[in-house]
């Protein structure tokens, strides 16, 4: 995969077209960590105000995972730190341990805002279809496929070729395009996914206390 990307960038050298799309690339980059930000924001208040504790208190107590996860890209990999840091959250250790495996392959917020973002980038790029219709049908698409994708490095984008293709008309290049964006910044969208593990795990342990 590395040795393609870099055959991609080296063909679009060849063409003059790296200078323009490296530059949207990082400014796109720069509005998805920002994204990014938000989402967990948003989900932690979210906990917060169910528990009645201080959501940024919550939100550090994830740093060791959303860390884990930079380092790794790997949802999967990153589950005994995300464990260990909801159970600190006073999360019961039954619910953290039937929440977080499960939510490491269903809950992919930031990778599916993230290949979103990315999609139209590339469509505004090469001038390809991209109304708010087009794109509402592909988000819920992407939000069933983003289920079925594996917790390793590069998985979600992976599975999200097929709609790339079939809903938005990415030919082979702006797949591969989508394909070195996404990598570039693929650890800061698994980060994202399991710190928000534990925002969702917090919530649903609060929950199951009202129901018990």
């Amino acid at each position: 995969l590395p040795l393609y990307i870099f055959g991609v960038f080296l063909s679009m050298t060849h063409n003059g077209q790296a200078r323009q799309v490296l530059l949207v690339f990082s400014q796109i980059i720069i509005v998805i960590l920002v994204l990014h930000v938000l989402i967990l924001i948003y989900e932690f208040c979210i906990a917060g105000a169910l528990t009645k504790q201080n959501p940024f208190r919550l939100l550090w107590n994830m740093l060791p995972a959303y860390l884990t996860a930079l380092g790794t890209s790997s949802s999967a990999a990153t589950i005994p730190v995300t464990l260990a840091q909801t159970e600190k959250a006073g999360v019961r250790k039954e619910v953290a341990g039937f929440v977080i495996p499960l939510c490491a392959t269903i809950h992919l917020s930031g990778s599916a805002m993230k290949i979103t973002a990315c999609a139209l980038t590339i469509c505004l790029l090469t001038s390809l279809p991209h109304d708010m219709g087009l794109f509402i049908y592909f988000i819920l698409m992407l939000s069933i496929i983003m289920v079925a994708a594996p917790g390793v490095p590069g998985g979600a984008i992976m599975a999200a070729l097929a709609p790339l293709a079939s809903i938005l008309g990415f030919n082979d290049e702006a797949q591969a395009l989508m394909i070195a964006l996404y990598i570039a910044m693929d650890s800061f969208g698994t980060a994202c996914n399991v710190t928000g593990d534990g925002a969702i795990a917090i919530a649903i342990n609060k929950l199951f206390k009202k129901n018990k």
